[in-house]
């Protein structure tokens, strides 16, 4: 996977399809070669060999060109790398060495290359990891001893892309209740930077970004880059006066300071991986899908359960009793895993009180959760609840005993958004308290399941006392990781959910610690098909949580919809149920049990299963299908049908063409190449009309 010229000087990795390639010039000069297509060392030798373009008067030859663009020197595009020291600014780095290592992770696909330069004692490492066809990148930075080294900016990595007319950039953005938005638009001179500012990766934007030049959903060269990072962030995106782009990525949304090293400290950024694909956009979400899977995502070998949870049924007002009844419903529709949210603990009445104290509320639950808990397990269901330890509310036993725990500016006004208050993770006893908390109450009740909830942004950030207090930044996303590491090691059957006031915090690093992500706070159906759209993009089914819930919607718009087109919106994902099941009528119950164990029959071609989005959710009919060996399950919605024009078929992919397949639903036998070529009727018609066709091939 990783070949080296015979000087040591020019560097290949190589995945199933594609190539990576780099070369230090004799002037130390880290330059990009090659990203794209599978070639041969003997090819990037010779692009190596390549002269850099001749002096432009108010350029640079090196700009557009190298690997990891540091600040200092004759250089004019934006540096991956900013350093202060007391005496000087900038990086004026020397190779030192290269090494191959077997990575964080050892085996035969963690081989990674490493290679080291120092700059008066800042020793800077850059590695490269090729995981099947996705490239992790990441830099480690550490102070070998001189005095004080301030990181003003350490990006992860700077990817470059090949010399191209007419590149179009794709994101994903949004807001509360609307995330992952998929945009195109050309990409013109200049820079386009994305990122947070809110010391979570935050709604507005996930962190990847896609650009092509012709490609469509089937065909043509896609690069994606995609950061692993759960705090402030921050992706430039830029076309440089020659036209050339690269991209840069990685901690922190400003240049104002990220870290302090003193002497023997280091820094290692979080992975920014970027992928190559001449499948099309589809082509590139199907890698992603498979790395997450093999590589980020824990236990992805195991299916998620159909869960439900409490929040939209009873909101705070709950009880033992209340929760047991909704638990009996639900275990009678075929739920596998029961989750009580917010409002189980200390004086959480409402979301103005409770918030920190994390040990059951006496009057809701007198002998504590066990109860339920066994009730649940009983009925042949996990259970599980909510957190945010993160937050604490001022009217709270811990802000009580520990008013200087939480960030905040002395002499300014605090916000306090949603009525609380963000914890300092950074400090240690903070993330000990939090440690003791939570392996307490996992230890004391058989909870299966935490949904951890991250409900407001950093607005106060500061630290008194502190002598660099920008670095809780950093810090308190590290201590969370850290925290979560700790909570799966000591308690390994318990699965984690990540959520933000839905999906405000989803990214390759939280991946990497939780089971599935809470995909939006938005459970329209309808809604959700734009928003799923957009987060197949990057992320795969196995880790997007998706409910049905009542109708006329509760959350946002009062649309009503039928429970087939909420159930067949929700079991593309990982299928949970959040309405008020003691409200449902029988025939409902009995309708729902039929969906959920249809879902279960599906779930391994969905959870784990090749994606290929058919038809996007921008017009009346929309379909994205699911293959798995020798099954496949397609999942069609209709959102309106206009003058009375016929539905169109949907034409399936990731078939044999030579194969016959049988749909379970009407018994009829297909052939794989009519199928591609000319495609499935669904039967759908009207307003808001859904189906699920399996096929199998014979």
């Amino acid at each position: 996977m990783v070949d080296i010229a015979e000087n040591g000087r020019t560097w290949l990795l190589s995945g199933p399809t594609s190539s990576y390639a780099l070369h230090l010039s004799e002037a130390h000069e880290l330059l990009h070669l090659h990203w794209g297509p599978r070639i041969a060392l003997a090819d990037a030798e010779a692009l190596a060999r390549s002269p850099l373009p001749a002096y432009r008067p108010f350029e640079s030859p090196l700009d557009g060109r190298e690997e990891y663009p540091v600040e200092g020197g004759p250089r004019f595009v934006r540096p991956a790398l900013c350093v202060r020291t007391d005496e000087r600014r900038g990086t004026e780095w020397r190779f030192v060495s290269y090494e191959l290592g077997a990575g964080t992770e050892g085996g035969p696909d963690g081989a990674e290359l490493r290679l080291r330069f120092d700059d008066d004692g800042l020793a800077i490492t850059l590695h490269y990891r090729m995981r099947g066809d996705v490239v992790e990148r990441r830099v480690t930075l550490e102070n070998g001893g001189r005095g004080r080294v301030e990181l003003l900016r350490a990006d992860a990595a700077t990817w470059t892309l090949p010399d191209r007319d007419g590149w179009q950039l794709s994101q994903l953005h949004g807001r509360w209740a609307a995330e992952s938005l998929l945009t195109r638009a050309p990409l013109t001179h200049g820079e386009k930077v994305i990122g947070s500012r809110r010391g979570h990766t935050g709604h507005q934007y996930l962190p990847w970004v896609a650009l092509d030049t012709d490609a469509t959903e089937e065909r043509g060269e896609v690069y994606g880059c995609a950061l692993g990072w759960s705090g402030s962030w921050r992706i430039a995106v830029a076309q440089l006066p020659d036209a050339r782009v690269q991209i840069t990525g990685g901690a922190g949304h400003d240049d104002s300071g990220l870290l302090l090293l003193g002497p023997g400290e280091s820094y290692t950024t979080p992975v920014f991986a970027g992928l190559w694909s001449d499948g099309g956009f589809g082509g590139a979400s199907r890698t992603w899908h498979a790395y997450q899977r093999a590589h980020v995502i824990p236990d992805a070998e195991r299916d998620r359960p159909v869960l439900f949870n409490s929040w939209e049924a009873t909101f705070f007002d709950i009880s033992e009793e209340q929760q047991a009844a909704l638990a009996r419903r639900a275990a009678g529709i075929g739920v596998e895993l029961f989750v009580v949210d917010d409002g189980w603990f200390g004086a959480r009445t409402s979301d103005r009180a409770g918030l920190g104290d994390w040990t059951p509320n006496p009057d809701r639950f007198p002998h504590g959760l066990k109860p339920l808990a066994d009730q649940v397990r009983g009925l042949g269901m996990r259970f599980g609840i909510w957190v945010e330890p993160e937050m604490v509310n001022p009217d709270s036993d811990l802000y009580r005993a520990h008013p200087d725990w939480v960030q905040y500016q002395p002499g300014r006004r605090r916000t306090e958004l949603r009525n609380q208050l963000v914890l300092n993770l950074a400090r240690e006893d903070v993330q000990e308290y939090l440690w003791e908390r939570l392996d307490t109450l996992l230890s004391g009740a058989p909870i299966d399941y935490v949904k951890w909830d991250f409900n407001r942004c950093f607005t106060d950030a500061g630290w008194p006392g502190e002598p660099y207090p920008q670095r809780l930044w950093v810090d308190h996303v590290r201590a969370l990781y850290a925290l979560l590491d700790r909570l799966r090691a000591a308690h390994p059957r318990v699965a984690f959910e990540s959520c933000s006031g839905g999906g405000g915090r989803i990214d390759l690093g939280v991946l990497s610690r939780t089971d599935q992500v809470w995909t939006s706070d938005n459970t329209d159906p309808l809604d959700r098909l734009a928003i799923q759209h957009g987060f197949s993009q990057i992320h795969p089914a196995r880790v997007m949580a998706a409910w049905v819930t009542d109708s006329p919607n509760t959350q946002l718009n009062g649309r009503a919809s039928s429970l087939r087109f909420r159930f067949v919106s929700a079991m593309a994902g990982v299928l949970g149920v959040g309405g008020d099941l003691t409200e449902w009528t029988e025939e409902e119950l009995a309708e729902a049990r039929e969906w959920v164990a249809l879902y279960k029959e599906i779930r391994p071609l969905v959870q784990r299963g090749e994606l290929y989005r058919l038809r996007p959710p921008t017009g009346g009919l929309s379909a994205v299908q699911y293959v798995l060996g020798a099954e496949t399950v397609v999942l069609a919605c209709l959102r309106t049908q206009s003058y009375g024009e016929p539905v169109p078929r949907v034409r399936l992919r990731g078939l044999d063409p030579t194969a016959s397949y049988e749909c379970r639903e009407t018994g009829e036998v297909h052939r794989g190449a009519v199928l591609l070529h000319h495609g499935l009727p669904t039967g759908l018609c009207g307003d808001l009309d859904a189906a699920i066709l399996r096929l199998c091939r014979i």
